[in-house]
């Protein structure tokens, strides 16, 4: 599947799905006299190194002309000021309650004008990997923002001869529009002092303002890209995703699902000591087809943290950009970075496609298992489940902790628990279209749904070794599931040191408030944005019948 670039003169105007207020202000700004197009990956490096205020650290790119890169390539260093995270109280959605396209049209137009200001730069890239699903999304950023050019570009995949003859050979999607993101962060208006993050999700654009952070463009073109996704008959994933093929030969292709810091990068690239051939699809962002379970990248490289990877760890090997970290010289008079999280919380490096050997852009094996990963401390390491309503309203309550990668305003608890439905702030359209996606997955392919709490048990953390062992268990079939007390639909491992005791009142109760917080979850989405997220009756009666 493709998007479509251009359009017959009859076809423009309204009423088409190309042609909105937001998307023509939006659009239109890419054709001024004071845009200059940047496609060539290398020219955008050479750019970015000269950018003011970028650092090129003594470190080579590792096997620079394999991505595209010159062979002289150091991996590039560039720091954001007091805003290093996603805001998402920025994000203004067209077509939720209260969101009136007219309320904005005149702020784009005026974002739009002060950029004839500014020399711009236009770039493009690819989303999605593959010809089943391969998209074409535009960028345009100011100068003295090459760096945020240059990551994008990386992140994505930029245009080559390879996924050009890809991209044409794709069926187009319909008519659905080439995705669109104008983005200036210098942008100011005292009405939005953090900036906004507006999108058209029906006419595939957005307007980042005020937003210098890298993640607000990747993830706001990924927001654009996973509605063309659920449009076009995909189910569209915030995690990672792997096959294990174990020594007899047979197969399993696992999605884990979890925010940033939830353990869904260090599950995905986990290597189990060679008990597996293991291949990897990505472990952040991809789509699940509801046809067939096969699966599909949506970018080729990984936005990681660098918080856990100190300066000697050889997987710094395969970086390419740094964001939001520390510089210094070393005793050899180099250039080095300062990583995990001195300078600040959620330092960042953009990973190159060879961090993983084991790569590949798409899945033909159906998806065989569907994690929850959570950090209740309510739950044991693991619980399977069962019920195919229940595995997915678990999905849709899936309970986790604020992390470092998203910006909090002063008074909220970055240590409470919150709801975020399958892992994915970024959706743009109703939950209960995940809801029956994911419920089909269950119940008419078979996929096996488990929860895994990568948080704490009651006091205890749950090690990483812990987590691990339960995947391998669940692959090797050898993991002895038993009835979780008395929950219908639920069953769990016994592990060492964490095993839930039915008659301790006081764990009983732990366990059945949580069950009531994620009802009292479901019944406020019956209000929340209009009710455009409420989900089907059956979703409210499974967890109601938890409850003793």
């Amino acid at each position: 599947m493709s998007t479509k670039s251009m359009f017959e003169r009859e076809e423009i105007g309204l009423g088409h799905i190309a042609f909105s207020p937001s998307r023509t202000t939006i659009e239109t700004a890419f054709y001024g006299n004071n845009v200059r197009k940047v496609l060539d990956l290398k020219e955008a490096y050479r750019m970015a190194k000269a950018s003011s205020g970028t650092i090129a650290l003594d470190l080579p790119v590792y096997k620079p002309e394999e991505i595209g890169l010159p062979d002289d390539a150091q991996i590039l260093l560039f720091n954001d000021g007091e805003t290093v995270g996603r805001f998402a109280g920025a994000r203004i959605i067209l077509g939720e309650k209260g969101v009136v396209e007219a309320d904005y049209a005149g702020i784009l137009r005026e974002a739009v004008y002060g950029t004839r200001y500014k020399k711009m730069l236009h770039t493009q890239a690819y989303i999605g990997l593959d010809k089943d699903f391969i998209i074409k999304a535009n960028l345009l950023v100011p100068e003295t923002y090459e760096n945020t050019m240059y990551n994008w570009l990386l992140n994505f995949q930029y245009i080559n001869d390879f996924y050009n003859k890809m991209y044409t050979e794709s069926v187009p999607i319909g008519n659905e529009p080439d995705i669109y993101i104008l983005s200036d962060p210098d942008w100011r208006d005292s009405r939005y002092p953090n900036g906004i993050a507006y999108f058209d999700p029906e006419h595939n654009c957005a307007a980042l303002l005020g937003l210098r952070y890298f993640g607000e463009h990747k993830k706001g073109t990924l927001t654009l890209a996973w509605s063309v996704a659920n449009r076009n008959g995909y189910a569209s994933c915030h995690g990672g995703l792997k096959r294990m093929v174990r020594k007899d030969g047979k197969k399993h292709v696992m999605g884990v699902f979890g925010l940033s810091g939830s353990g869904k990068s260090t599950l995905t690239h986990a290597k189990h000591d060679g008990k597996y051939d293991v291949t990897v699809l990505h472990d952040d962002a991809y789509i699940i087809s509801t046809e067939n379970g096969s699966t599909v990248a949506m970018e080729p490289s990984y936005f990681d943290k660098t918080q856990d990877y100190p300066l000697t760890s050889g997987d710094n090997k395969y970086l390419i950009t740094m964001q939001n970290c520390g510089a210094t010289i070393d005793a050899d008079g180099k250039m080095v970075p300062v990583t995990e999280d001195v300078r600040n919380g959620n330092g960042r490096a953009i990973k190159s496609k060879l961090w993983a050997a084991n790569r590949v852009d798409k899945l033909e094996e159906p998806i065989n298992t569907i994690v929850w990963l959570m950090k209740d401390h309510s739950l044991p390491p693991v619980i399977k489940l069962e019920d195919p309503v229940l595995a997915s309203v678990m999905g849709a309550c899936l309970a986790t902790k604020r992390t470092t990668a998203e910006k909090l305003l002063k008074g909220v608890d970055k240590d409470a628990l919150v709801f975020e439905p399958y892992a994915n702030p970024f959706r743009t359209y109703a939950l209960s279209e995940d809801y029956n996606k994911f419920k089909a997955l269950f119940e008419e392919r078979g996929v096996v749904c488990y929860i895994i709490n990568t948080g704490h048990f009651l006091d205890r953390k749950i090690p990483k070794e812990v987590t691990i062992d339960i995947i391998e268990k669940i692959v090797d079939e050898t993991a002895e599931f038993k009835n979780f007390g008395d929950y219908a639909g639920m069953k769990t491992m016994d592990v060492e040191g964490f095993i839930p005791d039915f008659k301790d009142q006081d764990y009983v109760e732990l366990l059945q408030n949580s069950v009531e917080n994620r009802i009292n979850y479901l019944n406020s989405l019956k209000e929340f944005k209009g009710g455009r997220d409420q989900l089907p009756e059956e979703a409210l009666a499974a967890l109601k019948s938890l409850l003793k």
